[in-house]
């Protein structure tokens, strides 16, 4: 053994370890390993600050919005709990409890209102969230790149129209003397008041959402798919995996956290269907099917000016949207281990 082999045996054991990270050593030759950790570097906000004071400013304006949108007129559910008279004091003038909880819990006109807004939620999200997932692998799959830039944007257009140009659309579609209807015409059969009968009212509704919305999001889904490691599609292939075992082994575990980013966003805003679009869609005849909790809150607190009680089922409405996210966002970690927080 030379000199210098026994001398670095002899000696303690000096390593650097890499950047962030940890290296066990052992010094003297005997005894438990060590860790070597490098020293925290604390950096100050003021630094941090000046550095990045470009990302900062550009984060200020969606900030400010959230703040004064979102969580200053939260200020106002206290009206659920007093009675609130137009001219009178901004925050009620009488305390009046759970009275207008209970007037809503009692209503039949209400509950009727809720199943109709959980009804189209469900078929909302039964269709739109699937529906870009399948677009976007098949287009994933296109090796013509013209072909494929041509789909995408005629799938995405309709969601840059505005809510009353869609609703206008559909109404000249579905109309008794609509393109939809010279067509059954055509076809030897009767013209259908598609707008005028309850029954239909869901199927228009969830078809327009979803001609509307699935090309928007298959865009954030053929963004997730280009970060798929190429080099598992080829050991993939390597072991004999067809097209169908690669999307289902590969691809899909790859985009599983957008996957369910999007359906916890999704769940989270269930009850919320869209207010202008069932606004400009229906209409006394269909209120059977089509009334939802947002047309209903429009017409008991600004057409009726019962504002208090409106503000009680919205406050209940947004619980419920509170507790479904976060039930959402529980199950998803523990069971795929892929969440918000």
């Amino acid at each position: 053994m030379s000199a210098a082999h026994a001398t670095g045996d002899a000696l303690a054991t000096t390593v650097q370890a890499p950047p962030g990270g940890t290296l066990p050593v052992q010094v003297d030759g005997e005894g438990p390993t060590r860790t070597l950790r490098p020293k925290d570097r604390k950096v100050g906000w003021r630094k941090t600050m000046r550095r990045d004071w470009v990302l900062y400013a550009m984060a200020l304006v969606p900030v400010l919005f959230l703040l004064l949108f979102r969580y200053v007129p939260m200020f106002g559910n206290i009206i659920a709990f007093r009675r609130f008279r137009p001219g009178g004091n901004i925050w009620g003038d009488e305390w009046v409890g759970m009275r207008y909880v209970q007037l809503f819990l009692n209503d039949p006109n209400f509950w009727n209102v809720f199943a109709n807004t959980a009804i189209l939620g469900a078929l909302t999200l039964l269709f739109c969230f699937p529906l870009p997932i399948v677009l976007a692998l098949l287009l994933n799959e296109v090796r013509k790149k013209a072909f494929k830039r041509v789909v995408q944007s005629i799938s995405y257009l309709p969601h840059f129209l505005s809510v009353v140009i869609v609703v206008g659309m559909v109404m000249q579609l579905l109309s008794l003397h609509g393109t939809v209807n010279q067509i059954v015409e055509a076809m030897g059969g009767e013209a259908i008041p598609f707008l005028q009968r309850a029954e239909w009212f869901r199927t228009v509704y969830v078809g327009s959402e979803v001609w509307q919305t699935v090309g928007w999001g298959t865009i954030l889904y053929l963004a997730a798919l280009s970060t798929v490691d190429a080099s598992l599609y080829e050991a993939a292939r390597i072991d004999g995996a067809n097209r169908w075992r690669q999307t289902w082994h590969v691809t899909l575990p790859g985009i599983r956290p957008t996957m369910m980013t999007l359906l916890i966003l999704n769940i989270g805003t269930f009850l919320n269907v869209g207010f202008e679009k069932v606004l400009l869609l229906y209409n006394p005849l269909t209120y059977a099917t089509g009334d939802v909790i947002s047309t209903y809150l429009y017409r008991v607190g600004l057409v009726s000016n019962n504002f208090s009680y409106a503000t009680a089922i919205g406050l209940f409405q947004a619980i419920i949207g509170l507790v479904m996210v976060l039930s959402a966002n529980f199950v998803s970690r523990r069971a795929v281990g892929a969440s918000l927080w």
